[in-house]
């Protein structure tokens, strides 16, 4: 069966993004990319680039993790704001909303729907993973369903910001296994961890 995956850079105090939510990576960010993390990232999850960066590297594998992405209306907007409709022209591309009335690129759906129904819908097909990109508040909504987690730690601390749940995320205590992890001289760590069997889990 597809695994939900949430795929997802994190400082070392939990946060996903400073407290504005754009872009920690672009232009003015405070997100460090040093040249082993990026060279990670091509030869390990190269469907996760966004189009131009792939376009940059020469990039033309569809990789072998995910061939779908989901991503909530703020995380999509940042985007948007920098003039790219669509930075997944390569996966399926899910954006949920409740106010946006029409997708802004034709490759992109929009979903008004319950998100947690929509994937379990989505993990009754056969396919490669499907991979939340956040934001938060995305993330927190489809906790249930998250299968694994695939942390990318950076070295960093920031103090307040968005969490990597998001801010209306409930108290419910899950346990995960650590099945594969990557250290990279550069100090960031790839953790990938495996939802516990609901028996296992913390009351």
């Amino acid at each position: 069966m597809r695994k939900l995956v949430y795929y997802i850079a994190t400082t070392l105090d939990g946060f996903i993004a400073g407290p504005d939510g754009a872009d920690p990576t672009g232009p003015g960010g405070f997100w460090p990319i040093p040249d082993d993390y990026l060279h990670h990232l091509v030869a390990e999850y190269p469907e996760t680039l966004p189009g131009p960066v792939r376009q940059a590297f020469g990039i033309a594998d569809e990789g072998t993790r995910f061939d779908t992405v989901l991503e909530g209306r703020h995380s999509y907007e940042v985007g948007l704001k920098a003039g790219v409709t669509d930075a997944y022209p390569h996966l399926r591309h899910l954006v949920f909303s409740r106010t946006l009335d029409r997708s802004p690129d034709p490759a992109v759906e929009v979903m008004s729907e319950d998100p947690i129904a929509t994937v379990r819908e989505l993990k009754r097909h056969d396919g490669k993973d499907v991979w939340v990109i956040g934001g938060g508040a995305l993330a927190g909504a489809l906790y249930p369903e998250i299968d694994q987690l695939i942390v990318k730690l950076a070295p960093l601390t920031i103090g307040a910001g968005i969490p990597l749940f998001g801010h209306g995320a409930v108290f419910a205590p899950r346990t995960w296994r650590l099945t594969d992890h990557t250290v990279l001289d550069s100090g960031a760590l790839f953790l990938t961890y495996t939802r516990t069997p609901a028996g296992n889990e913390s009351a």
